[in-house]
C-alpha cells in the first residue's frame, strides 16, 4: 500500500538492471497461461457472481468488446479493496461497468466508488447491472472528460480522501491520470493502471503508435519514481499497482 508518509523527492532512484542482468532462466520467469492453463485457472479459482458472467457475456458481443477486464483481474482487483479496508475509490474509465462492480462489490456498504467515463451507451448497461447486483448507491457516475472530473474533485477538497483508484481510459492520457491520482489518492491507498502491457506491444519496437509510446513511457517513469512502489502483475493485458 502507499506508504503513510510520501517518500522524499530527494531519495534516490531504485537500481536500474542492465539488460545482461535480466533473469533468462525460464524457471524464474511467470509461468505462460496457454488456453488449457487459463482453463484450468478460470474454472478452479474464479469466485465470479452469476451477474458478472452475465455482463462479461454482454460486454463481449459488442464491437469493442475486448477493452473489458479479464474476469481474474476484476478478482484480484476487488481482494485488493477488501484487504485495504478501502471506503472511497476512483476509476476513470468505466466502459460497460464491470470493473466498477467488481470495486463496488468489494466496498462496504457506505463505500463510494467515483467513475469517470464519456459515454452514456456504455454506462447505460453499467448501471443497469449496477442496480441489479445492489450497488447503485455505491457509485457516482460521471459523464464527461475524466480531466474536468478530477479537477473538479481536486477544486472540491478531494485531494488525499481516496483510498483507490484505477485508470482505464485513453491512453496517451495516461501521465496525466497518473499525477492526479498521486493527489486524489491518500497516503497508504493504492493506484493501479490497466494496459500496461498493451497486448505486449510494449515490448516490440515495430510498434510505435501514440497509445504504445505513452505506456512504455509511464511503465519507464513508474519504474523510477521514487514516490510509490509498484509491480507490473502480468494479469489481464498488465496491471501495474502503484502503491
Amino acid at each position: 500500500m502507499r506508504k503513510t508518509a510520501r517518500r522524499s523527492a530527494s531519495r534516490s532512484a531504485p537500481p536500474r538492471r542492465g539488460a545482461s542482468a535480466v533473469a533468462t532462466d525460464a524457471t524464474n520467469r511467470s509461468i505462460g497461461l496457454d488456453d488449457r492453463l487459463y482453463s484450468y485457472l478460470c474454472e478452479t479459482t474464479l469466485r465470479e457472481p452469476e451477474l458478472m458472467v452475465r455482463l462479461r457475456a454482454e460486454t463481449s458481443r459488442l464491437p469493442r468488446g475486448t477493452m473489458q477486464i479479464s474476469p481474474e483481474q476484476g478478482q484480484l482487483m476487488g481482494l485488493l479493496v477488501r484487504l485495504m479496508g478501502a471506503r472511497r475509490a476512483l476509476e476513470i474509465g468505466t466502459f460497460t461497468g464491470y470493473s466498477a462492480l467488481a470495486v463496488a462489490l468489494a466496498l462496504p456498504a457506505d463505500g463510494k466508488l467515483t467513475c469517470c467515463d464519456v459515454s452514456e451507451e456504455w454506462t447505460q448497461m453499467a448501471q443497469r447491472y449496477w442496480r441489479a447486483a445492489g450497488v447503485a448507491e455505491r457509485i457516482d457516475l460521471r459523464i464527461g472528460p475524466a480531466a474536468e472530473t478530477l479537477a473538479a474533485l481536486r477544486a472540491a477538497g478531494e485531494d488525499g480522501r481516496f483510498d483507490f483508484a484505477f485508470i482505464d481510459a485513453d491512453k496517451e492520457s495516461y501521465d496525466f491520470y497518473y499525477e492526479q491520482c498521486l493527489k486524489l489518492v491518500r497516503p497508504g491507498g493504492l493506484i493501479a493502471i490497466d494496459n500496461a502491457l498493451w497486448h505486449g506491444w510494449v515490448a516490440d519496437p515495430a510498434y510505435r503508435d501514440a497509445d504504445t509510446a505513452a505506456i512504455r513511457a509511464l511503465n519507464r517513469k513508474i519504474r523510477a519514481d521514487v514516490r510509490v512502489d509498484m509491480v507490473l502483475v502480468p494479469i489481464g493485458d498488465g496491471l501495474l499497482l502503484a502503491p
